[in-house]
């Protein structure tokens, strides 16, 4: 006879730094592999945990999400179950908050929105080395928020994605896209209903490419528009982008 298990969301934040992204790989320390550990030893099962999304090597996350199974029924806002796998976890991953949710809740598939932020650091700066690509070429801003406007009108991002990658559709709903300067730091604001991979970094790496005046929005729409990785800007580091909010309809959690 099967037991009676009840699903519960995990809220947490990591610093992307020393893994190797956050799904399980073969071969490489990530953070969902720590998490499920972390959460084996003190649940006394085996725990595995689905994510929100899946973040690259490098990549950081200020807010995630994902969910597991447990036997357990009392974990709902505990905060001593927090405390105690804190104590756990390494140093560069935190939880925050444990919550019931519906039985069929899924932290990857019902999220409604996903919302990054890339930092760009225009001096050279020891203490931020490890969260802000360094660039100090002087940019556009203007000229890249009048592109990155441009992204909301389109859905098909195939020039912004990763070769070969196992989705059904390379199709996204950018809700939001804009620079803003920040002392000496240019950070860029993107939301959207889901997002390919390394489309963000290659995102960034085209808009810089309009801020030096390299591409226009003419040329941003062509870029788009012949649907090829090939034509689009490079990639910039991983370092830089931080996954910072996760959006999910109000009636997913249980009462």
């Amino acid at each position: 006879m099967n037991k009676l298990t009840f699903r519960y969301f995990i809220h947490l934040a990591y610093k992307g730094t020393n893994y190797h992204g956050w799904q399980v790989q073969p071969d490489a320390i990530t953070v969902q592999e720590v998490l499920n550990k972390s959460l084996s030893v003190l649940l006394r099962a085996p725990v595995e945990t689905i994510g929100a999304g899946r973040t690259d090597t490098g990549v950081h996350a200020t807010s995630f999400y994902a969910h597991f199974n447990s036997e357990r029924n009392d974990l709902h806002h505990n905060e001593l179950f927090i405390h105690k796998l804190n104590c756990i976890l390494p140093r560069d991953i935190a939880a925050f908050d444990i919550f019931s949710v519906r039985p069929e809740a899924h932290a990857r598939f019902d999220a409604l929105s996903r919302t990054y932020i890339y930092k760009i650091s225009q001096l050279k700066n020891p203490f931020n080395l490890e969260f802000a690509m360094q660039f100090t070429r002087p940019l556009d801003v203007p000229a890249m928020n009048q592109a990155a406007e441009i992204l909301k009108e389109y859905t098909d991002f195939t020039s912004f994605s990763k070769l070969h990658t196992d989705v059904k559709t390379n199709n996204c709903k950018i809700y939001e896209a804009a620079w803003e300067i920040c002392g000496n730091e240019l950070q860029f604001t993107i939301s959207a209903d889901r997002f390919l991979r390394n489309m963000v970094r290659a995102i960034v790496g085209t808009l810089i490419d309009v801020g030096l005046h390299k591409v226009s929005n003419e040329g941003l729409r062509m870029i788009i528009d012949q649907k090829d990785r090939g034509v689009a800007g490079t990639s910039v580091d991983a370092k830089g982008l931080h996954l910072v909010d996760i959006k999910y309809p109000k009636d997913l959690f249980a009462d």
